[in-house]
């Protein structure tokens, strides 16, 4: 049997983790691991246009997935790409190892072509960042680093230097077993038994969850109708907990909606479930508030806490739902329900007049629309700006269906990329991308990646010729909107060009076959939604300092908030509140 080089072994390694696929651009100091993956048949090679897709594109398949997703590039500029997707898959908890190939070893820290020093550069979004510069090193760097990204959830970079690559892997070296996956948490009987307590005394409990809710839904429930609590959430909380959910108030934050808010500061106990909700002037200062999370360096960050639980959120109810007293007024409950259920009302009216017939068309309506037709399953990547609005507002978890976006790292152009990723995982799952136009064109160049691995990703282009959340941010700053509009190419007839199928629609009546015919198409689509730049989105609490930045151009912009099917949930909540 052949003895193996560096990168065999490391490319062995990544198999033996879970790794089904390693998103990169060949190049230099990498080719000698690409060509490992060419030889080994129980990994893909995916060909992107720009490094920084690839990040984007490992850390959407890992939130996907569960498990551990790969990455890499090129030395110097080559990686340098990757570190947009990086940052965001770390901040999003997504286990990643990305390779940064290096420039030759005895070279480094000289001044040599294309050097950059990745040990430095990926310090800030990395739990793990080590070089191996020595054959020796393998495999127990990078086996450390593997555990690293799974066991913290979270982005470990290995840089190696091309001529280490093609060097033999030492003889009997050690393999450990992997850690493929992480444990639960319980919190200790000490915070237990004082949460319980806090809980007991309170009157008024509100609950408000973040994406640590995952996999804890029946919990949520079952524990909100034991303390009789309105249930909010934060957006990466939306797909996990809004379903099925008869305590829902809606949203609190800049994209919120509904009684949220009022259900947070009206409370005399905030229980945060496993959210990192970073808008702490949208929290209360003058009520209890107890922070449940697994990671420990999160607790407290937002708001002066009267407790910090340190587990996981499902582990953590099922500790309390055996011990607390069960309430029985409902009155806090029920009067939040019907707030929230009023305020739903008079948002909806807003943006359903003439909507058929509003030409450009509104984006509410275009975001109501795919809600509607798309699947019971289908993963919606989002691009950040005012796709993440309507998608916020109008997209209807049901517990099947994913939505990925940089809601935490809040990058431009991450819903293509994202796309591919998730597309990857499943090819007979439907995949829609939400991309503003400013975000699409940003990375544009990897809608050929769909063309070329025949991706059936569905692209939905909302079209307003602008940086329309940035115009917003102008606004409430009483500025002049300048420098965000776009001059837009006809992106159907592009994506056409380029072998895909592309539609473009200027008309509300156009909008459902369109977005028919492009999920029945079997190959990559895109649709082009010429969208009103007018239509912007407020939150439901905003400052005097923002009214006045509006106040000076409200009278030209349309403000609606609609919320699309969430009214018919809201409704029905009250129409089954018991009666006495």
């Amino acid at each position: 049997m052949a003895k193996q080089n560096v990168s065999e072994q490391f490319v062995d390694i990544l198999v033996r983790a879970g790794v089904k696929r390693l998103y990169g651009v060949v190049g230099d100091s990498l080719n000698p691991v690409v060509d490992a993956v060419r030889r080994n048949g129980a990994i893909e090679w995916v060909q992107v246009r720009h490094e920084e897709t690839a990040a984007f594109a490992a850390g959407a398949e890992a939130q996907i997935t569960g498990t551990l997703a790969a990455c890499a590039g090129s030395c110097g500029p080559g990686n340098l790409h990757l570190i947009n997707g990086l940052y965001d898959a770390h901040r999003s908890m997504a286990p990643v190892l990305a390779l940064a190939s290096h420039i030759p070893s005895g070279e480094i820290g000289l001044g040599y072509f294309q050097e950059t020093h990745p040990e430095l550069l990926f310090q800030e979004c990395s739990h793990y960042n080590e070089m191996i510069s020595n054959p020796q090193q393998m495999p127990r760097l990078l086996q450390t680093a593997i555990q690293h990204a799974i066991g913290r959830g979270g982005v470990s970079v290995v840089s190696m230097p091309g001529d280490v690559a093609s060097r033999p892997a030492p003889e009997k070296s050690v393999e450990h077993a992997l850690v493929t996956s992480r444990p639960s948490v319980r919190p200790g009987d000490e915070e237990i038994d004082k949460l319980c307590r806090m809980i007991d005394k309170a009157k008024r409990v509100t609950l408000f969850c973040g994406s640590g809710t995952a996999g804890a839904h029946a919990e949520v429930m079952e524990f909100a109708e034991l303390v009789k609590a309105p249930v909010g959430h934060a957006l990466r909380g939306k797909e996990w907990i809004q379903y099925d959910n008869p305590y829902d108030v809606g949203m609190s934050g800049l994209l919120g909606y509904g009684a949220a808010y009022e259900a947070t500061n009206e409370c005399d106990l905030l229980i945060l479930l496993g959210t990192d909700f970073p808008y702490n002037a949208f929290l209360p200062t003058d009520v209890k508030i107890v922070q449940v999370d697994v990671r420990p360096e999160r607790l407290g960050r937002r708001s002066k806490l009267d407790l910090a639980v340190w587990g996981d959120v499902r582990e953590t109810l099922r500790c309390l739902i055996p011990r607390v007293k069960v309430k029985t007024d409902r009155k806090f409950l029920d009067r939040m329900l019907k707030k929230h259920a009023d305020a739903l009302e008079g948002v909806v009216k807003a943006y359903t007049r003439k909507v058929d017939k509003h030409v450009p068309i509104h984006p509410e309506y275009v975001a109501s629309v795919l809600d509607e037709l798309a699947d019971d399953d289908a993963v919606f990547t989002v691009d950040t700006g005012m796709c993440n609005v309507w998608a916020a507002r109008y997209l209807t978890p049901n517990g099947r269906r994913r939505v990925i976006g940089s809601f935490s790292h809040g990058s431009m152009a991450n819903a293509l990329p994202q796309a591919i990723g998730a597309q990857f995982t499943d090819r007979n799952r439907q995949v829609v991308s939400m991309s503003g136009d400013g975000g699409f064109t940003m990375l544009m160049g990897d809608f050929l990646t769909l063309v070329q691995y025949d991706l059936p990703v569905k692209v939905v282009l909302f079209n307003n010729s602008s940086l329309g959340m940035v115009e917003l941010e102008m606004l409430v700053g009483g500025l002049p909107s300048f420098g965000t509009t776009n001059k837009n190419p006809d992106f159907a007839a592009v994506a056409r060009a380029a072998g895909a199928y592309g539609v473009r629609v200027e008309k509300p009546k156009q909008l459902e076959s369109a977005l028919k015919a492009a999920f029945k198409h079997k190959g990559p689509a895109l649709v082009d939604v010429v969208t009103d730049p007018n239509a912007l989105s407020i939150p439901p609490k905003i400052s005097a300092d923002m009214v006045t930045g509006f106040a000076l151009s409200a009278s030209k912009i349309v403000l609606d908030g609609g919320v699309g099917r969430m009214l018919q949930m809201a409704r029905s909540n009250i129409r089954n509140m018991p009666r006495p």
